[in-house]
């Protein structure tokens, strides 16, 4: 045998010996979970994520998902959680493609969202710290055979949690003048606040949660709705820098509103428009007040329709779905661009009816044309797939556009709803012929 042969004989072998000893001793450094808040199921623990101490190439292989066993113990129950596709990665992230992954010190582990223990909250934040366990029972080969990964006896368990966008959002309270405290939460567009000499000049969005996520956690009114996400989202910041701001109602629930609600109680209102005033006022070389957005559901439609009548000349345009409100007050707004929707069949917030005494979308939007605005009016199915439901809310927008008409009406027809007639925001969040469509709006 040459020496050149030798040299490179004990360089394979070198190489595959380091290979095998770094498969035996790559040990986990850390476990997270990865969740997501989703258009219909709200917050979910979708992935786990663990760092591996050196990186992991698979070599054109796929892990099988029968490799790891997922436990999670919520609410004092332990159940095993579904395990759906394995690869590596370079970051703590689900990569969506067919073919996912890279080489990387990472495995995401995806895991089943239909699965029954998949929440990660109920009316609060689930304490998920440590709740999930993940235990190797597989060996992990490369095509060729090759050992990357040995099973062992010893489960890892998570020690953080990492919830994409939602994390980019700062908490923070404001205490008005009258000493009533909403916590919110804040996030900041980058572009408008690195440098502060900027001239740049960016939205804001204000959103209204729905009665459900009156609470004391500062969490839920991100969480439980994919609301606020929709608009701090990096797909949807490229195209449309924005401030988003998102408040909280707090418990004790006040109720004193006029029919019950809590956006119209006086002592929230007073504070929310306090709130927005004075936020706009600290960031006055960053906020572009000709830009203000009003986006809310259910009782924050309520709420929507409820703030517009008492500032009618602070907002460029509004998002209320499922809302209800006063036909007395619509001569105020008529100005305003609105796109209202509503579930025909919604028992909660009735189609017409209303709550509390006070009627709803349909009726709002009839009063709303006999004070003078012109109504473009749509019905379609809410479970339509993306590309159709966009066809048909572009449709209603030509037809608004050749109409001269700023408000816009989307009903969704009886059986439609996924979940429940009530959550008629399936789409409406996720609908980027209507997000683009506020963002065109200026006072």
């Amino acid at each position: 045998m040459s020496t050149a042969t030798a040299a490179a004989a004990d360089t394979t072998t070198a190489t595959s010996e380091r290979r095998q000893a770094i498969s035996e001793r790559n040990p986990v450094l850390r476990t997270d979970l990865v969740t997501r808040v989703t258009p219909r199921n709200n917050w979910l623990v979708t992935a786990v994520a663990l760092q591996y101490a050196y990186r992991i190439d698979l070599r054109g292989g796929v892990i099988p998902p029968s490799a790891f066993q997922v436990k999670a113990t919520v609410g004092g129950r332990t159940a095993a959680r579904t395990v759906t596709r394995v690869y590596s990665s370079t970051t703590a992230e689900l990569d969506d493609r067919s073919r996912p992954g890279r080489p990387g010190n990472r495995l995401i582990i995806e895991l089943d969202p239909n699965d029954s223990n998949a929440r990660a909250a109920g009316t609060d934040p689930f304490p998920l710290d440590r709740a999930y366990s993940v235990t190797q029972v597989a060996d992990v080969h490369t095509p060729d055979g090759e050992t990357l990964l040995r099973a062992g006896p010893f489960a890892s368990r998570n020690d953080d949690v990492i919830t994409p966008v939602v994390d980019d959002f700062t908490a923070g309270s404001f205490t008005d003048s009258a000493g009533f405290e909403l916590d919110f939460r804040l996030y900041r567009p980058e572009g408008c606040v690195r440098n502060p000499l900027t001239r740049t000049r960016c939205p804001l969005v204000v959103t209204l949660h729905g009665g459900g996520e009156v609470a004391d956690n500062n969490m839920t009114q991100l969480t439980s709705n994919r609301i606020a996400v929709t608009f701090a989202k990096p797909e949807r910041q490229r195209r449309n820098p924005a401030f988003v701001l998102s408040p909280q109602i707090p418990l004790p629930r006040p109720m004193d509103g006029p029919d019950g609600t809590d956006w119209t109680d006086a002592k929230v209102q007073a504070a929310l428009i306090e709130l927005i005033d004075t936020f706009v006022s600290e960031h006055s070389r960053n906020v572009d007040t000709a830009r203000l957005y009003l986006v809310g559901l259910s009782s924050g439609g309520r709420g929507i329709y409820s703030l517009l009548a008492k500032r009618p000349d602070m907002f460029a345009a509004a998002l209320p779905t499922a809302g209800w409100g006063e036909t007395a007050t619509m001569e105020r707004i008529t100005h305003i661009p609105i796109w209202a929707d509503h579930s025909v069949d919604d028992p909660v917030v009735p189609y017409r009816e209303g709550r509390f005494g006070k009627p709803g979308t349909w009726t709002l939007m009839n009063a709303l044309e006999a004070a003078g605005a012109r109504v473009s009016r749509g019905e379609w199915a809410n479970d339509l797939p993306k590309a159709q439901f966009e066809a048909r809310s572009r449709a209603l927008l030509q037809q608004a556009r050749a109409t001269r008409s700023h408000v816009l009406f989307t009903s969704y027809t009886a059986g439609t709803t996924p979940v429940n007639p009530h959550l008629s925001w399936a789409q409406t969040y996720e609908n980027d012929v209507v997000i683009d469509w506020l963002f065109e709006q200026s006072r």
